[in-house]
């Protein structure tokens, strides 16, 4: 299995990877799984032969600043098994460490990669996130966009948090979908917190944060010019769109980022993050 360098980014590991490597990564995952399976003998996951669930973290400034006052979210990040770039800031700020190629791998666009590759070759998504109306509309536009995609089940979360109960009947109806890929749509931090706390009950199956990727896509809210996105305004459109919801982040935590990077950057702050893998 290919192991990616990661680049620390005020005290977050980034993966220096682009879309197709995500992907790749992804379809090999999942045929691992498939081949334990069958060599367990069994058609459900066994929990012995199959490791548990991988999980990749789509990070933005939001996301760094927040980690920098949320030890767990941080340690949730730093474990994922790939942190992908999602914001042009990140990415700028990887270039100015020495990764010169580096380019944005944006969740939105990362999810559509991965149910192109899932119609491709069979691989069944599961959608856990957003409102029941958001998510039949997310089902039908993706299923459009790509003819033979399986979706294999949905879940609308309430907004509050689920007994015990209600979680594990939706970590069973996600296990008995068969799903292969299941994206998370919570918003940063919960949908890191979601995969963290269930990778060990949903063994081989690989789960993704996209964030605000189910509106996008469902057609609920607007996705920034693509010229906006590539010069780093995004948090600009989104602004405008969301104001009441977002202006904290933008105008209040995200400013954060920049001084701590420039002081990273010229060596007078270090980040204590966990041992980075070995460049591919």
């Amino acid at each position: 299995m290919t192991h990616y360098k990661k680049q620390c980014v005020v005290g977050v590991n980034i993966s220096c990877v682009a879309y197709k490597d995500v992907v790749e990564t992804c379809r090999q995952w999942i045929e691992q799984k498939a081949g334990s399976e069958q060599k367990a003998g069994t058609q459900a996951a066994d929990t012995q032969s199959v490791p548990g669930a991988r999980y990749i973290c789509v990070t933005s400034v939001h996301g760094i600043v927040t980690a920098l006052k949320a030890p767990a979210f941080r340690t949730a990040l730093n474990g994922a098994d790939v942190v992908t770039p999602d914001g042009m800031p990140v990415v700028w700020a990887m270039r100015s460490f020495g990764i010169s190629t580096q380019e944005r791998v944006y969740g939105p666009t990362l999810m559509l990669e991965l149910c192109r590759q899932a119609a491709a070759l069979g691989h069944r998504v599961f959608l856990y996130g957003a409102r029941t109306e958001t998510l039949e509309s997310l089902s039908n536009r993706l299923c459009a966009r790509f003819p033979g995609l399986c979706i294999a089940g949905t879940y609308s979360p309430p907004f509050r948090p689920l007994t015990p109960e209600e979680d594990a009947s939706c970590i069973r109806m996600i296990r008995e979908s068969g799903a292969d890929l299941v994206f998370v749509g919570l918003s940063t931090p919960k949908q890191e917190a979601w995969m963290v706390s269930h990778r060990d009950s949903l063994p081989g199956t690989v789960l993704i944060g996209v964030g605000a990727a189910f509106d996008f896509h469902a057609g609920r809210v607007k996705q920034a010019p693509a010229w906006m996105q590539k010069r780093g305004l995004e948090w600009l459109f989104r602004l405008c769109m969301e104001p009441g919801r977002l202006w904290r982040r933008y105008l209040l935590e995200t400013p954060v980022f920049l001084p701590l990077w420039a002081l990273q950057r010229v060596g007078l702050v270090r980040f204590r993050t966990p041992s980075l893998p070995s460049p591919r």
